[in-house]
């Protein structure tokens, strides 16, 4: 009797071990499903990338500045017209001078004695003349009694006609050496500095016209030039008579007024650019002619510029392009042009909205249409220096 009593019982916990084994399996299989889903979604999640956004920054205004290199108003390199030697020197670099100074003395023994031969010369051709005169004189009087025949009387006169030019051409020789001597004292031709002096007592001086075999160099720097090369998409914003401010390296924080004088009106092909011309006062004298100074013009765009950071740009086959988001977070790639290069920033002459968002740094291989997913939107809109 216990034997059939315990049977039933052995089949009732048979079966609930069979159950539980079925409901161990079942909830490993369900949990095991809910991991595999959120591997996918978390998949998924991942393979769409986050990107941080933000708009295009205007651009501060149209101020311009460039580098530029100043110059003398007037710059006079004093050659020699004569040989000799230098007898002496009578101002040095940095001094002032004033129009028809005397710089320096040129000692020339050689065209003394030229001179002297010339003068000597001049004077046998007027003897040769005032013979030649009265022989002339007295044939014609012979021919007025018909003592000598008219051809004779008229080689006498010729003769006399010849040694009258060659008193010309000798006194046209003892002109032009005393002209040359007027050279050996050489003088400032207007007021100004001497910026350099490229000899010294007993020099041997040759006469000279190319550069480097200057003695002397005069410059007016009471007011100097300016030259800057602007670019050809900047030429629109510079103008005949507009104001600008110039800075120089040595005298930090200090700025001069400047005012543009003339334009070359054309580009040159090997910079791209057109050559401007400003005036600057320089009565006290700060500014040094031969260095270099920043230009900053003071003339407004246009139109206002747009710019994205450096890392915004997207180069390739296509040209320069920015990936920017849309409505439903797509990628959407534009064309643009570059402008200027601010270093900190880039600023865009086309092809951007100013209500766009851009990416700021694209992930490798983004293209149309790609999916993102948006981190950070800076809508703060800050003017680009």
């Amino acid at each position: 009797m216990p034997t059939e009593v315990s049977r039933p019982k052995q089949r009732v916990f048979a079966l609930a071990a069979v159950a539980l084994a079925i409901a161990v399996v079942a909830a490993g299989l369900v949990d095991r499903h809910l991991h595999a889903e959120q591997l996918d979604q978390r998949a998924a999640a991942q393979a769409v990338p986050t990107v941080a956004v933000g708009v295009p920054v205007p651009t501060a205004g149209g101020a311009l500045e460039l580098p530029a290199r100043i110059e003398a108003w007037s710059r006079a390199p004093i050659y020699a017209r004569v040989s000799g030697y230098l007898k002496q020197w009578n101002v040095d670099i940095g001094a002032p001078v004033k129009a028809g100074q005397v710089l320096g003395v040129i000692e020339t023994p050689d065209l003394d004695q030229q001179l002297l031969q010339a003068k000597a010369e001049l004077a046998t051709a007027r003897s040769n003349a005032a013979l030649a005169t009265t022989t002339s004189q007295r044939w014609q009087a012979l021919l007025a009694t018909d003592s000598v025949s008219k051809q004779e009387a008229d080689e006498k006169a010729g003769d006399l006609s010849a040694k009258q030019s060659a008193v010309n051409a000798l006194q046209a020789n003892v002109d032009r050496v005393q002209s040359l001597q007027r050279y050996t004292s050489l003088v400032a031709p207007f007021d100004g500095v001497v910026t350099a002096r490229n000899t010294d007592v007993g020099a041997l001086i040759g006469v000279g016209g190319t550069p480097g075999s200057e003695l002397f160099v005069v410059s007016d720097i009471r007011r100097l030039r300016v030259y800057v090369n602007v670019p050809q998409r900047q030429v629109a914003q510079v103008r005949q008579g507009a104001l600008a401010e110039i800075t120089v390296p040595e005298r930090p924080g200090r700025t001069y007024a400047a005012k543009v004088q003339s334009l070359s009106q054309s580009i040159s092909m090997a910079s791209g650019a057109m050559l401007v011309q400003l005036a600057v006062d320089n009565t006290a004298g700060e500014l040094l002619p031969g260095g270099f100074a920043s230009v900053r013009f003071d003339a407004k765009a246009d139109a206002a510029g747009l710019s994205v950071p450096p890392g915004a740009l997207i180069f390739g086959k296509q040209g320069v392009r920015v990936a920017t988001v849309d409505s439903t977070d797509r990628v959407r790639l534009k064309q643009v042009t570059i402008a200027r290069d601010l270093g900190a920033s880039v600023e865009l002459a086309g092809g951007l909205g100013k209500d766009d968002r851009v990416i700021q740094n694209p992930p490798d291989g983004v293209s149309e249409g790609d999916r993102v997913r948006v981190a950070l939107a800076d809508n703060t809109k800050k003017a680009a220096p």
